[in-house]
This record gives structure tokens, C-alpha cells and sequence, in this order.
């Protein structure tokens, strides 16, 4: 396997890492509204998605600075897909207008 086919492969795991890791996060934060339990529900979700991710950069990283920092770099991509995502899955149905009296 060639050193760049590797860094594709980090880079693809931190995007996957980081649509799991963000992805559970939305959920638990929708779920965590109507729990009856919500503390438990978001520590356990914390260690669950935490454990996840540091295991995938442990295994993608494979003691390599350069594909940590693809992976990495894959993460904060998913985190920046995963943000545009929920603003436009939440977005309200009408459109209220801010109106400023100041000049």
C-alpha cells in the first residue's frame, strides 16, 4: 500500500469517525429532551462516542503524526458537513425577519 492510498484511508476514517461521533451527538441531544434519565443518557452516549473515536485514531493512526493529522483533519471535515446538516434539518418552516430600529 503506497503512503498516499494510506492517507486517503486515514482521511475517509476520520470523516467516518467524525459523522459517528457527531451523528450520535445530535441524537443523543434529541433523545435526551424527552428522557427520563438524562444524565445517564448523555454520559453514557460521551463514553460511548469518546471510546469510539479515540479507538479509530489509535487503529488509523498506527503510531504515523501523518495520518493522525489526516484522520484529524477528517474529523473536523465531518464536524463542518455535520453543522450545515443540522442547521438545515432544523431550519424552522417560516422565516421570521429581525428588524433593527437603529440606524
Amino acid at each position: 500500500m503506497t503512503e498516499a492510498f494510506g492517507l486517503v484511508l486515514a482521511l475517509l476514517g476520520g470523516v467516518l469517525l467524525g459523522a459517528t461521533f457527531f451523528g450520535g451527538l445530535w441524537w443523543t441531544v434529541r433523545k435526551g429532551v424527552s428522557s427520563k434519565q438524562p444524565a445517564l443518557l448523555f454520559l453514557s452516549s460521551l463514553l460511548l462516542r469518546t471510546g469510539i473515536a479515540l479507538t479509530g485514531f489509535y487503529f488509523i493512526g498506527r503510531g504515523r503524526w501523518e495520518r493522525l493529522l489526516v484522520c484529524l483533519l477528517g474529523f473536523v471535515i465531518a464536524r463542518l458537513f455535520a453543522t450545515r446538516f443540522i442547521r438545515a434539518a432544523e431550519k424552522p418552516a417560516y422565516s421570521a425577519q429581525v428588524v433593527s430600529h437603529a440606524p
